[in-house]
């Protein structure tokens, strides 16, 4: 008689099973939302730095098929080039001048709005002119202060002059900071007026029964209750202002002489006039890492924040 084996019949699923599958759908979910997200940014953001950071140390890239590594010695050709430094030294004085600007005007601004002595009327109507240039794009901006600015223009014609404000190398540099201080200031104001409305009344009222004046208010109370505010606005608009490309090119495109020139620039034409990609890579790295040092303060500040 021949003896019947019978397998063993598999072991049955404990509750565990299901409840673990339960689990990793539940912690895999949020990552297949944002799969899209993140191989877009993969794509158009960690490919493109990944290849420009490449190219920087090569030569012959891009429109040669055989290109070369070159080590370090692009690095070196741009920082002693005379005119990458004329385009930092621009770029700074063009940051830090339109910076501070941003901040004083823009809290003065919000100062003001934010006083008992205007009437709801003059608060609406000078709050809607104020914010006006933050309405505009960068093309907006540049044609319409060139038209302002031109030899035969409004600024002209009201100061009875002939001056050629985007053209003198003696006023280009200083006249395309003041352009972006018109365009940048409503950031700050709309910010630092929110700030200011959150600011407790109880603080001020302490402070002008202990008898502190208003300049003493405004130091002591204000300004510490604005100071988170005031250093992310800041490093923010350190950031923006630095890479800062479509007003100059629209307006100066970085003349004449180079005294309009900044690095944004500087880099865009060693790409786009000159053909030479593997030294406008090793400017756009420079330009990389300076912005990312500004960007470790901001996020170092946001820590401490929260």
């Amino acid at each position: 008689m021949q003896e019947v084996i019978v397998a063993p019949a598999p072991p049955a699923a404990t509750p565990q099973q299901p409840r673990k599958r339960r689990s990793f759908r539940r912690s895999a979910e949020p990552f297949g939302f944002l799969a899209p997200t993140l191989a877009l940014m993969f794509v158009l953001m960690i490919i493109p730095v990944v290849l420009v950071v490449g190219y920087s140390f090569m030569d012959n890239v891009i429109l040669n098929k055989n290109p070369q590594l070159v080590g370090i010695d692009n690095f070196v050709t741009v920082l002693t080039d005379s005119v990458f430094l004329t385009a930092t030294g621009n770029t700074l004085f063009f940051t830090i001048v339109s910076v501070v600007a941003h901040l004083v005007i823009g809290l003065g601004f919000a100062m003001l709005l934010n006083s008992p002595l205007i009437g709801n009327v003059a608060r609406a109507i000078f709050r809607a002119l104020y914010i006006l240039p933050w309405l505009f794009t960068a093309a907006v901006i540049a044609v319409l202060w060139r038209m302002l600015l031109a030899p035969n223009g409004v600024v002209n014609f009201l100061l009875n002059t002939d001056v050629e404000w985007l053209a003198s190398p003696a006023l280009a540099l200083g006249t395309v900071t003041f352009i972006n201080i018109w365009a940048g200031y409503p950031f700050f104001m709309v910010s630092l007026l929110a700030g200011l409305q959150g600011v407790p009344a109880q603080l001020h009222e302490a402070a002008t029964v202990d008898g502190a004046n208003g300049w003493q208010r405004f130091w002591n109370v204000t300004i510490p209750q604005l100071r988170p505010i005031i250093i992310s606005l800041t490093l923010l608009d350190l950031i923006w202002t630095s890479q800062q490309f479509a007003l100059i090119w629209m307006t100066t495109g970085g003349g004449p002489v180079n005294v309009t020139e900044m690095l944004s620039t500087y880099t865009y034409k060693l790409a786009f006039s000159r053909y030479e990609f593997a030294l406008a890579s090793t400017s756009a790295v420079l330009v990389l890492v300076m912005s990312m040092v500004l960007a470790f303060f901001y996020v170092r500040h946001q820590r401490a924040r929260d």
